[in-house]
């Protein structure tokens, strides 16, 4: 098939691209600028690389029929975030291609009732992230569900982890401290009681099941999917499990929320309380069962490679 990939150069795509490469697809890469993917692969010199800026383009009304004119099989979009951008891409693929797949988030269902949380639960999404990803879910699901709409996969990652970035911290923010603290027997202060949830997946798994939406059509067309570990894990539970990568017992003490705020930057305070507000547990029955999807990573292994690379590349300690 030939595959167009939007955000090709991200998380997902640095992983998606030479999967897709190497099943013997032919990959057109979209991104906003020509620097070098998150991982480096050989793949990506047999690659087509296309430049566009996407806000841009989608405020002109010129980025979907530029994808549409590419005359690809499927349609991979890694980058959308509203659903104006969603809609207008509808229109221009259309008739012109077999499939999009969408990269959603697991933040569409807000708040949960019950754990894990299946793709159909009731949903409370908040926030403009959330509730635009929602929007543009219900927008593609009903779309393909109609009569000569257009054929589409929504997968829904969590948080994604893997070399080459910050990952979420069991603090349930970015402050690389948390890991020195944790390395070293350093007291970590965690919000409450350390039992809400934060739930990842490594960028390689994410990239499995959007390869296994492609190829597996007829299971994947009209569905939304979780595309998560097997397991979510606690703060204290994340916590004590990376204490004892360096053979040691976490040291932590719980306070309330408020106290918490006040004893770390605003910005880690106000993505703790994204986090622990929403504690995802997302359940990936409906994505073994219709695609075979089988995350390689558990949550601290993916977790493990993320941390084992802000290492190596200085950010990180760890003495």
């Amino acid at each position: 098939m030939k595959i167009v990939v939007i955000g090709a150069t991200g998380h997902i795509g640095g992983y998606l691209v030479p999967r897709l490469v190497a099943a013997g697809h032919e990959v057109v890469a979209i991104s906003r600028g020509l620097r070098a993917p998150y991982r480096p692969h050989p793949a990506w010199n047999s690659v087509e690389r296309i430049t566009a800026d996407r806000s841009a383009e989608d405020a002109a009304g010129t980025f979907a029929a530029r994808i549409a004119d590419l005359n690809a099989d499927a349609v991979v979009d890694l980058v959308c975030f509203t659903r104006s951008a969603a809609e207008q891409l509808v229109e221009a693929l259309r008739g012109r291609v077999e499939l999009l797949v969408s990269c959603g988030t697991i933040w569409v269902h807000g708040t949960a009732t019950e754990v894990p949380t299946t793709e159909d639960a009731a949903r409370r999404p908040w926030g403009e992230y959330g509730v635009g990803k929602a929007e543009i879910e219900e927008l593609l699901l009903h779309e393909s569900r109609r009569a000569g709409g257009l054929r589409s996969v929504v997968l829904h990652p969590g948080h994604i982890s893997g070399p080459g970035w910050k990952v979420i911290n069991p603090a349930g923010n970015l402050d690389l401290d948390v890991w020195e603290k944790l390395a070293t027997g350093r007291e970590v202060v965690l919000p409450n009681f350390g039992l809400e949830t934060v739930h990842h997946v490594h960028a390689d798994d994410v990239a499995q099941a959007f390869q296994l939406a492609i190829e597996r059509q007829s299971e994947a067309v009209g569905n939304s999917f979780h595309v998560v570990s097997d397991r979510a894990l606690t703060l204290r539970g994340f916590a004590e499990g990376v204490a004892g990568w360096f053979g040691r017992e976490a040291a932590l003490r719980f306070v309330p929320f408020d106290e918490f705020r006040d004893q770390t930057s605003a910005e880690s305070a106000a993505a703790t309380l994204d986090h622990i507000s929403r504690s995802p547990s997302a359940s990936i029955d409906k994505a073994r069962r219709l695609l075979g999807y089988s995350p390689r990573y558990t949550s601290l292994e993916a977790v493990a490679e993320a941390v084992e690379w802000l290492r190596q590349d200085g950010q990180l300690t760890l003495a």
